[in-house]
């Protein structure tokens, strides 16, 4: 019976501590010193909600740079890798498909090397950014796509270096684009 009533009590007063006032106020601090990455990374344009720089979305027209392939369609709920490793069969006739299928989209012999973050997905299947070599590798299409004139094409050609991020803390990871970030800046050259 000493446990039956302090039991309830301490209960409650734990689910206030933790379910209640711990989130509260870890939310209210995040909101006050990093109200930009508490809120998902958010980007806008026009006042409307484009995405987040933390997730890829597919962009699938011949006019736009093309983020990694996606293991789960780009959903953010079912989100994960496709747990195939290199001897996979099914990975290799995946890669070797996507291969053949850029190679074709961008008119290059059935030899040409493909940047392997096109042909691969990544550990979440929503990784927003490509290599500096993969943005390169779609530069010419893109540009074709859009019908750009020589000017709009060195214009274009000049976001990659100004939109590549260096690796993380210098050492990190290696330097990559943010397809969505650079989407919208060759949305502003047209």
């Amino acid at each position: 019976m000493n446990f039956l009533i302090p039991a309830p009590r301490l209960f409650i007063v734990l689910s206030l501590l933790t379910g209640v006032l711990y989130p509260l106020v870890v939310t209210g601090l995040a909101q006050w010193w990093f109200p930009r990455q508490a809120n998902g990374n958010l980007v806008r344009q026009d006042q409307t909600v484009a995405g987040s720089e933390l997730l890829a979305q597919p962009f699938a027209g011949p006019h736009y740079f093309w983020p990694r392939p996606s293991a789960a369609d780009f959903a953010t709920m079912p989100s994960g890798a496709s747990n195939q490793g290199s001897t996979s069969l099914k990975l290799q006739h995946a890669v070797q498909a996507r291969a053949q299928a850029l190679r074709a989209t961008h008119n290059l012999p059935v030899d040409a090397p493909v940047p392997p973050d096109l042909l691969t997905t990544s550990g979440s299947g929503l990784d927003p950014h490509i290599s500096p070599a993969a943005a390169r590798f779609q530069l010419e299409r893109v540009a074709r796509a859009r019908g750009f004139d020589a000017g709009q094409h060195a214009r274009c050609e000049a976001l990659l270096p100004r939109l590549t991020e260096p690796p993380q803390w210098g050492f990190l990871g290696q330097a990559r684009i943010n397809v969505l970030r650079l989407n919208q800046a060759l949305d502003e050259i047209q």
